[in-house]
């Protein structure tokens, strides 16, 4: 299932799917160290001796955001239960404190007891061996912990009693009404959460190994009344931490951290909020929502995840969790065009410790800056070869030079001038073919083939081209002359290895044989965009304008869905063996990056609405709550792959932000 209205606040991570369970936690690094590893959190209800889980097929499920800000708006209903529940989520913006507030509304027609369970399948540290549940009498709370990695479980309902603790809220009861900490996974356990199912918990205070709990909180409702309960999960380092968390929400107020979290994100968003000239209201509801979203897929430490959607592991046992310097650096452009300053800031620090000492990046990280998996090869045909993407050492110097042409921020820029931009690229500059200047060998930005890209090229010369700038602006103009030759010749060798005037266009990959002879690769593929987009070419030069116009007609899907394809016969998720009409499923990167070439292409207002639908297709093709995942089917626009893709809201971000600059320079 899609991750559905994720929440986070850059170290604690909460992603539900489209069920509305809770699938994904992770802390204390967006990406690293899911508490859940992909196990649903079940959430149910009890009343009048009948129950339902939330994954429940007869439940209607709305599942949105408050307007601007990052709390959920989830509005549920079921038939059956005679009951209407509206649901709002958040992380603490800076507190690890997850927070749900339920407001239950009774359709019956007599007084009734209704009764909430929350059920926690923790594997803590993505594993479930050695954990504890247990039940604390004096705070009335849940514990989960395994070594530095505590979880505490509270919940409130009104109606304070005798014997509640002194710190707790006025007309408040602040406690779990039940609790069971039981085994799962184990002798054929299932876990406590069958134990809810008639309503009542066994209270066995605790249990270790591969643990799970289950805690209740109770509601009494008038016929045609509403009440609320809020429920809690504090997360820290140890006992201590957690216990503090929990005190403040008892003497403070449930509420009080839901309150201040939404209005926090509000004014987060709205200091920076363009005028949207006349762009349709879904699409600047869009870019609004995709700046949230993008934040919660971003580590506070500077790496930016590339997403957040544990499903993904079950096909081939590994995640998108990971920094991609390529998405981390088109991520960062995209907060610093809409004038978030500090959201990129420690993410070009974060390049800098993870460079090699060769200068170049490896394939990805881990959100902790750690080498992640891979699997490109470091020798080939007996020989070593780098495993790299080149396009990713290059673009975190691309953007680089635009985030201080943007913010003129030199004091940031200084430290990682040696250590970062000369260092990666003295490297781009060295690592090419000596007899056209192309940049050697690597793997493509879709890590599915070797050789000699159009978009790494246009990347490449991207890096160079900064890093001549920023030579320059250091005042080392010889330094600065030799990036600019570099990526000069890289320019010619594209135009004379890439460019085939038999085709009137650009070719995606070369490949140089043993014999030193060329071999290329004509299929169509998106990334050609590279090519312009990153300055090598103009938009409206005619070899580009020809290579842009065949992406177009041959990768545009010729489904009632539409959206463009990444390539010619992409097998990633493929769906159909229809190859003339579906060359390979939309993808939101894909669309957005042919609606930027026709923003750059406008000459005048009127040649704007055309990347203006595409901008709608994008928004008419994201989840209900706006989150867009990074492939869709090609027939129903269900969401495929990871979601949200933290690249496709950046896409999104960076295209409006075109869009307007665009909009305000043209008659």
């Amino acid at each position: 299932m899609p991750r559905d209205i994720p929440v986070g606040n850059g170290s604690l991570l909460i992603a539900f799917d489209t069920a509305y369970q809770l699938r994904d936690l992770y802390w204390p690094h967006v990406g690293l160290e899911n508490h859940t590893d992909g196990h649903a959190f079940r959430f149910g209800v009890w009343v009048d001796n009948r129950f339902a889980w939330i994954e429940d097929a007869r439940w209607s499920r709305h599942m949105r955001y408050k307007d601007d800000t990052l709390v959920t708006d989830v509005v549920l209903s079921h038939p059956d239960l005679q009951l209407d529940l509206v649901c709002h989520d958040t992380v603490d913006f800076h507190e690890n404190l997850y927070m749900r507030e339920i407001r239950v509304t009774n359709r019956g027609e007599s007084r009734r007891e209704v009764r909430l369970f929350f059920h926690h399948d923790f594997h803590i540290s993505s594993h479930d061996l050695g954990d504890t549940a247990y039940y604390e009498p004096e705070r009335r709370a849940v514990y989960h912990y395994k070594g530095p990695r505590w979880f505490l479980i509270n919940t409130a309902a009104p109606g304070k009693q005798a014997d509640d603790a002194h710190d707790s809220v006025d007309g408040w009861h602040i406690g779990v009404h039940q609790w069971a900490c039981g085994h799962k996974e184990i002798k054929r356990l299932q876990g406590t959460w069958k134990d809810a199912e008639d309503g009542v918990l066994s209270g066995n205070p605790i249990a270790q190994g591969s643990v799970d709990s289950t805690v209740s909180v109770h509601l009494v409702i008038e016929p045609g009344g509403t009440q609320t309960a809020y429920y809690w999960l504090a997360v820290g380092f140890h006992f201590e931490e957690v216990t503090r968390l929990n005190r403040a929400v008892r003497q403070r107020g449930p509420w009080t951290f839901l309150n201040r979290t939404e209005t926090y994100w509000r004014l987060w968003l709205h200091l920076h909020r363009p005028d949207f000239a006349d762009l349709p209201a879904q699409v600047s509801s869009l870019y609004r929502l995709s700046l949230l979203v993008m934040r919660t897929q971003i580590d506070n430490g500077g790496a930016i995840i590339a997403a957040n959607d544990s499903d993904i592991a079950s096909d081939v046992r590994d995640t998108y969790s990971y920094m991609w310097p390529r998405d981390g650096a088109m991520v960062a452009y995209a907060f610093d065009l809409a004038g978030f300053l500090e959201i990129s800031r420690p993410f070009y620090p974060f390049c800098q410790q993870v460079l090699t000492k060769e200068g170049y990046l490896l394939h990805k990280y881990n959100p902790d800056g750690t080498l992640a998996s891979s699997w490109h090869p470091w020798v080939r045909e007996g020989h070593k070869e780098l495993p790299i993407q080149e396009d990713e050492t290059a673009l975190v110097l691309w953007a680089l030079w635009n985030r201080l042409e943007t913010w003129k921020n030199v004091e940031y820029i200084k430290p990682l001038y040696r250590s970062l931009i000369t260092h990666a690229a003295d490297f781009l500059a060295a690592y090419r073919d000596a007899e056209t200047g192309l940049p050697l060998a690597s793997y493509d930005l879709w890590e599915e083939r070797r050789g000699v890209t159009a978009f790494t090229c246009g990347a490449v010369w991207a890096g160079l081209s900064a890093a001549a700038r920023f030579a320059e602006a250091f005042g080392e103009i010889t330094l600065a002359q030799h990036y600019r030759t570099a990526a000069d010749e890289i320019k010619a060798g594209v135009v004379h290895i890439l460019y085939k005037p038999e085709l009137s266009r650009f070719v995606r990959m070369a490949v140089r044989t043993s014999d030193g002879r060329w071999t290329t690769d004509p299929a169509l593929d998106s990334s050609l965009f590279g090519l312009w987009y990153f300055g090598m070419f103009a938009p409206d030069d005619p070899r580009i304008v020809q290579t842009m116009l065949a992406v177009h007609e041959r990768l545009w899907i010729k489904t009632e869905v539409g959206g463009m394809a990444r390539y010619e016969g992409d097998g990633y998720h493929r769906q159909t063996d229809d190859a003339a009409n579906v060359p390979g499923n939309p993808w939101f990167i894909a669309t957005l990056w042919l609606a930027q070439w026709r923003i750059a292409m406008a000459k005048n207002r009127e040649d704007l609405k055309a990347p203006v639908t595409l901008l709608e297709w994008c928004a008419n093709h994201a989840l209900p709550s706006g989150v867009l995942a990074e492939q869709i089917h090609p027939y129903t626009h269900a969401p495929l792959s990871v979601s949200p893709l933290t690249w496709s809201h950046a896409a999104f971000v960076t295209a409006v932000q075109e869009y307007l600059r665009r909009f305000r320079s043209l008659p």
